[in-house]
């Protein structure tokens, strides 16, 4: 009974010892993490630049009040198509309608003036004082000959000392005469100069004031000066308008100019001439193709952001993009087919250098192995892949562990999204 016992005791131990031998051996083990994986595949990738700007117009015509006054009546509505030519506002214009018709009185008044200056003077005070002076001349003259006369005559005793004396007093006094006459005459031709300068400086500023009433009248019906939509125009009729205050924009809306607001690290891809997609809340179905035109030399302020202002020219056929509205900006900086591309999730950064890890298969157990690689543009999804991977190869997409080279795995799902985007790329 006691050696059944024993052997009983026996083959117990020795199936515990198999039993723990197995729970070692088992233990003892790596475990399979199991993960996804993606392979690289050909693809177009487009490297965009997303932002926003606002719409404003190439050449915009302003129309500004040149005159205080009250608006008598609107013809148009903003948004409107105008024709060169056309009636859009008028303004009463009857003040200065009266002010211009006195402004041509002083001005036909100065023109006189300045004509009369012209002529030396006032005809007649001019005529006097001619007419004085040859007058003058004249009894000088007859009273010089007389004097030498009388002189030979005293010297053949024909004449008196008394006649000589009394003709010579006489001629002094028409000589004294006769240089206050020059004098006056001198002095009526300088003040005939000073009038004539006078005259016309009256005539430039009359002109001055009636070619700025004439145009302020004129103000007083506003006419389209181009071809185009008048966008902007906040006025009704009977309000008062001061001088500068705004009357109405109008511009050419079919082409337009965006302004874009990129932020400062997407600034150094800007070239001009990329192509630009345009869309706009507004209209969600509807986009608006253009190009970059001006790249921006300097970094702003905008808010919390720094950014740089890039104008860009867009086609507005239809007129529907407005002025000042807020729109949505892509520009497709660079732009490669066909290549290798892998997704984003996939791929690390270590001290600046992207890597991957790599599924390996072969003899034991399946394994990572950490990769470098090389990559060029990317879009939202991927990576263009330069060098270090070839397509088909498995990579695998970061999960709930944490990898590391040499790491036992088992791949439970492959996404293949990758590669239906990449056939469909190529259709």
């Amino acid at each position: 009974m006691d050696k059944i016992l024993r052997n009983r005791v026996l083959v117990f131990l020795l199936v515990a010892g198999i039993v723990a031998y197995f729970l070692v051996a088992i233990s003892g083990r790596q475990p399979v993490a199991k993960i996804s994986a993606t392979t690289p595949a050909r693809r177009n990738i487009i490297a965009s630049i997303s932002s926003n700007g606002k719409v404003e117009p190439i050449t915009p015509v302003t129309v500004r009040a040149q005159l205080d006054t009250f608006v008598t009546r609107v013809h148009v509505l903003e948004g409107q198509n105008v024709k060169k030519g056309q009636l859009l506002i008028e303004l009463n214009v009857k003040d200065a309608a009266s002010q211009l018709a006195a402004a041509r009185v002083r001005l036909l008044r100065a023109e006189d003036d300045l004509r009369v200056a012209n002529t030396g003077g006032r005809t007649d005070e001019a005529a006097r004082i001619n007419g004085d002076l040859a007058k003058a001349q004249a009894e000088r003259d007859r009273l010089q000959r007389d004097h030498d006369s009388l002189t030979r005559l005293l010297a053949q005793g024909a004449a008196t000392k008394d006649e000589l004396a009394a003709n010579q007093l006489a001629l002094e006094k028409t000589q004294s005469d006769l240089s206050k006459l020059a004098a006056a005459k001198k002095e009526f031709d300088r003040q005939a100069n000073l009038d004539q300068a006078r005259s016309s400086l009256a005539v430039q500023q009359a002109r001055s004031d009636v070619a700025a009433l004439e145009d302020k009248v004129t103000q007083g019906s506003i006419r389209a000066s181009i071809d185009g939509t008048l966008y902007s125009m906040p006025l009704h009729q009977g309000d008062f308008v001061k001088v500068g205050d705004l009357l109405a924009e109008m511009a050419d809306l079919h082409k337009v100019r965006v302004r874009a607001f990129i932020d400062e690290p997407e600034m150094g891809a800007l070239e001009p001439d990329e192509v630009v997609k345009i869309t706009w809340d507004a209209l969600p179905n509807r986009v608006w193709d253009g190009r970059t035109e001006i790249i921006p030399k300097q970094v702003v302020a905008r808010g919390s952001r720094s950014v740089g202002e890039l104008l860009c020219s867009v086609q507005n056929d239809k007129l529907e993009l407005l002025p000042n509205t807020n729109v949505n900006v892509r520009i497709n900086s660079k732009e490669r087919l066909n290549v290798l591309g892998i997704t984003r999730g996939a791929v690390d950064t270590e001290n600046s250098q992207r890597y991957v890890f790599v599924v390996k298969d072969g003899v034991g157990p399946t394994r990572l192995e950490k990769r470098l690689i090389q990559v060029g543009i990317a879009d939202p999804a991927n990576y263009e892949v330069i060098s270090g991977l070839q397509e088909g190869e498995v990579v695998a997409l970061p999960g709930d562990v944490d990898f590391h080279d040499r790491m036992r795995v088992k791949v439970v799902n492959m996404d293949t999204s990758s590669q239906k985007e990449a056939k469909d790329a190529k259709l």
